[in-house]
């Protein structure tokens, strides 16, 4: 597990502490959270991945006092939660689609950010977006589990439904599809 996403040693009384209620608490559990949670969302396609990442951390101070174990167990309920909020959204959207606002509608809003590293970031995120949309969905949700989530093979299996091994397949062939996209990535160009 990637030390700088952890809680800590003192894992166990920040847990205690953020079920009562300590501000300090949640914002260590946030802190260490979130920017891995909305990454997944993000690499999943979410459409609003801050909005269903605020639906986890809601769900997560709803549930934090029937959670028992150590922080790998709580890093893995926690995705466990994201993945199936995400489903939830997901759902939600294809039932309820949202409407685009016209471009004129726009016109007043100002540019408050750096325009050009926004352009590459979402050029690196649109092409991080495009090779992930190559796979199957099972395989996308196994590989971003485990990469952004950081879970292992039983916890993945349970997160989506499916037995170990075969999480632990979709997994090999969904590496081995990426790796040929990197490999020849213009094979599907007619090259």
């Amino acid at each position: 597990m990637d030390t700088s996403t952890r809680i800590g040693d003192n894992f166990s009384s920040v847990l205690d502490a953020a079920r009562t209620g300590a501000d300090w608490a949640w914002e260590r559990i946030y802190d260490s959270l979130a920017p891995t949670i909305i990454g997944y969302l993000r690499a999943r396609g979410a459409p609003d991945p801050e909005g269903v990442a605020g639906d986890v951390f809601i769900q997560l101070v709803r549930d934090i006092g029937r959670f028992e174990g150590d922080e790998a167990g709580f890093r893995s309920w926690v995705f466990v939660m994201a993945h199936h909020r995400l489903l939830d959204d997901l759902r939600r959207r294809r039932r309820r689609p949202e409407t685009v606002a016209p471009p004129e509608s726009m016109a007043a809003l100002e540019d408050g950010g750096d325009l050009e590293g926004g352009v590459l970031d979402s050029v690196t995120t649109a092409e991080l977006r495009a090779l992930i949309e190559t796979l199957t969905p099972p395989q996308r949700d196994v590989i971003l589990l485990r990469v952004f989530g950081d879970l292992k093979v039983e916890e993945v299996a349970k997160a989506v439904g499916k037995r170990p091994g075969a999480v632990k397949a979709l997994q090999r062939r969904g590496l081995e599809a990426l790796r040929a996209k990197l490999e020849y990535p213009f094979e599907d160009e007619g090259r």
